[in-house]
């Protein structure tokens, strides 16, 4: 499939587990058929905007009036405020951290690494989440450092809401990536970025809403459990409360799609999700399992795609 050529062609600016840039194709095949006939969204709401490359895709490729992303993850939101009102600042800032980093031996990129890590996690306590200001730039440049430094480009909080992914030995990691962060700040320009959970973008979502939910993933294995994308879990009763939302909106006329894991990679007579949406579309797509620690476990598996149209 191509893709259109525009003014511009954003990608995700941190790589983000459960990231789905190789299942653009399959989603844009999956979209409502008066907006690919269009190629206009009204309304877009992304509740979980996570790395953002459907998001990315779509205002690269489609005409959407109004936008509005989300994510619970505060540290995230912070990143995408940053890029929206202050990206030649925070490209400053990356060159600097590139070019220092790309001019230390091995043993000293690890200790500046750690260092940088340490300083990023010390101040979580007591730093000033609420409102924006320069220290905002500063902050999402140590994020996308570590991001493309650590140990398999992971983003990992504990339950202090630390950055606790080890140091990754990448040859000559791409830490400031100036063209694609001008592209994202023009996808973000006219977009609404709010900080909170799912439920808060009801307010945003009406009849003429395309929403695309992309929950963190519900484990396939038990002892295979990756959630901590943010310090708050989200574990069966939050998928639970997600699929109430899906009704609700389903409810106020909205166009909606869903990802998440398919529990019959592992178990056939795991139900969860088709007794969730038992009265939705649910269709089973193949897709790459690319983070994990071990190699031998990376391959196909199938994925849902849930839509009420």
């Amino acid at each position: 499939m191509s893709l259109k050529t525009t003014k511009f062609c954003a990608k995700p600016f941190i790589k983000w587990a459960g990231g789905k840039t190789q299942l653009l194709p399959k989603l844009e095949e999956r979209l409502p058929e008066h907006i690919k006939s269009s190629k206009m969204i009204e309304k877009y709401v992304e509740p979980f905007i996570g790395g953002g490359a459907f998001f990315f895709y779509l205002k690269s490729n489609y005409d959407i009036k109004k936008s509005y992303i989300f994510d619970v993850n505060n540290e995230l939101i912070i990143t995408y405020t940053a890029i929206k009102k202050n990206p030649i600042q925070l490209i400053d800032m990356l060159g600097k951290i590139q070019s220092e980093y790309f001019n230390l031996s091995e043993n000293k990129r690890e200790k500046y690494f750690y260092d940088l890590r340490n300083k990023y996690n010390d101040c979580i306590g007591s730093y000033g989440y609420k409102r924006y200001d320069k220290s905002w730039i500063e902050r999402a440049s140590m994020l996308i450092f570590l991001n493309r430094t650590c140990f398999n480009g992971l983003f990992r909080q504990n339950s202090k809401g630390e950055f606790n992914v080890p140091f990754g030995d990448y040859k000559s990691p791409r830490i400031c990536d100036e063209h694609n962060i001008m592209s994202v700040h023009e996808c973000l320009i006219d977009t609404t970025i709010i900080c909170g959970d799912f439920a808060k973008s009801k307010r945003y979502i009406d009849n003429s809403t395309f929403v695309y939910l992309d929950p963190p993933y519900r484990p396939i294995k038990p002892t295979s459990s990756f959630t901590s994308y943010a310090k708050e879990d989200f574990n069966d009763n939050d998928q639970i409360r997600l699929a109430k939302f899906y009704k609700a909106m389903n409810d106020k006329g909205a166009y909606l799609m869903l990802s998440n894991s398919d529990p019959k990679n592992e178990n056939q007579d795991d139900n969860f999700f088709d007794d969730l949406y038992r009265e939705f579309n649910i269709d089973r797509v193949l897709a790459s399992r690319m983070i994990n620690c071990n190699k031998f476990c990376r391959g196909k598996i199938s994925e849902l795609v849930i839509m009420n149209y």
